[in-house]
C-alpha cells in the first residue's frame, strides 16, 4: 500500500459528528442572543468537519438533476450492487475489477479534506478511503502511460437528468498521471466512517482535494490509462470557462465570477468572502507538479 500522505491532523482532532451538531445548534443559539462577537475565530481555521446532513443533502450530481437537492432526493433508485469498475488500456492486468475484489486489496484510512466547488462554495469532508495510486498499481500501469481517464455510471432509467442535454453523457473526468498517483488522491468509499450515500458517488468516487470539485468524478465504473490528455466532461461542454487541470485558484477568476474568496456551508456569521487558498490550502504538497507552467493558460 502506498500512505506516503502524512496527515497533520490526529485523530483525537477529529469533530464527532455528533458533538459537531450539538455545537452548531449553541452556536446558532448565542449568534441570535448577539453573543458571538466578531473577533471569534472563524471555524475555517480548525478545519471543522461539514455535518454528515450538510455534506450529503447540498451537492452536484446533474445526473439526478441541477438542484442541490436533487441527488439526495433522486439517487435511492441506482444500482450500486454488484459493482466493478473496468481498468483498461495501458495497464498490465487489464479487466473489469469487482468491488469487492478492489477492497479486498485496499486498506481504507479517514482523510479530512478541504473541498473547493468551483462555484465559489466549499465544505470540510472527514472521507474514508484509499489512494488512487494503490488501485492502478493492482492493475499494473504501463510505462508509456501519461493521463488517466474516468468514467461515471450511466443508467437513463435510475437518473433522471440525464434524460436532459445538461452535459454529454456518461460524465468523463481525466488526471496526468502524476496527478493521479499523488498520496492526497484518493477514491473514497466512504463518510464519518460510514458508506459513502448514492447522492455523494457511491460506491466508489475519486476526491481531488486541490481541484474544483468536480473533478473528483463519482460512481466511477471505468478507468483507462492512456497516453493522451482525455476528454473531460466540463471542458467539453464549455472549454472557455472549464480547464483541463482546473486547480483552485484564487488568482484565476471564473468568467462569470470571482474565485478570490468562497462560502463555507454551514459557516454560520464566517460563512461568507472566506479567502480561497491556493491550491485550496495544499500547495506545499502539489505545487511542485506544475513548476514552470503557466496556471493561467493552464487553468
Amino acid at each position: 500500500m502506498a500512505h506516503r500522505w502524512k496527515n497533520n491532523l490526529r485523530d483525537s482532532e477529529v469533530t464527532d459528528e455528533a458533538l459537531w451538531m450539538n455545537r452548531r445548534q449553541i452556536m446558532g443559539g448565542l449568534a441570535g442572543l448577539g453573543l458571538v462577537g466578531a473577533g471569534a475565530p472563524a471555524r475555517a481555521e480548525g478545519l471543522e468537519p461539514n455535518s454528515w446532513k450538510e455534506i450529503t443533502s447540498y451537492n452536484n450530481f446533474y445526473e439526478f438533476g441541477t438542484a442541490k437537492g436533487d441527488p439526495e432526493k433522486n439517487a435511492g433508485a441506482m444500482t450500486i450492487d454488484p459493482w466493478s469498475v473496468r481498468i483498461d488500456g495501458l495497464v498490465d492486468r487489464p479487466g473489469d475489477y469487482a468491488f469487492d475484489q478492489i477492497m479486498d486489496g485496499m486498506t481504507v484510512e479517514e482523510r479530512i479534506y478541504r473541498f473547493r466547488c468551483v462555484e465559489a462554495w466549499s465544505m470540510v469532508i472527514p472521507w474514508n478511503g484509499f489512494e488512487l495510486a494503490d488501485l492502478l498499481e493492482m492493475a499494473g500501469v504501463q510505462s508509456g502511460a501519461k493521463y488517466v481517464a474516468f468514467e461515471t455510471y450511466l443508467n437513463r432509467e435510475e437518473m433522471p437528468g440525464t434524460r436532459f442535454p445538461v452535459l454529454e453523457w456518461p460524465y468523463v473526468e481525466g488526471l496526468r498521471l502524476d496527478e493521479a498517483m499523488h498520496p492526497l488522491t484518493i477514491m473514497a468509499t466512504g463518510i464519518y466512517g460510514r458508506d459513502i450515500p448514492k447522492q455523494n458517488g457511491a460506491p466508489l468516487r475519486l476526491v481531488v482535494p486541490w481541484k474544483y470539485g468536480f473533478k473528483s468524478i463519482k460512481s466511477v465504473v471505468r478507468i483507462t490509462l492512456t497516453d493522451s490528455e482525455p476528454p473531460t466532461s466540463w471542458n467539453k461542454a464549455n472549454p472557455r470557462e472549464y480547464g483541463f487541470y482546473s486547480n483552485v485558484n484564487p488568482e484565476v477568476d471564473h468568467p462569470r465570477w470571482s474565485q478570490a474568496s468562497e462560502r463555507r456551508i454551514g459557516g454560520g456569521l464566517f460563512a461568507d468572502n472566506q479567502p480561497t487558498l491556493m491550491f485550496n490550502g495544499y500547495g506545499d504538497e502539489v505545487a511542485a507538479l506544475y513548476d514552470g507552467m503557466d496556471l493561467r493558460a493552464n487553468f
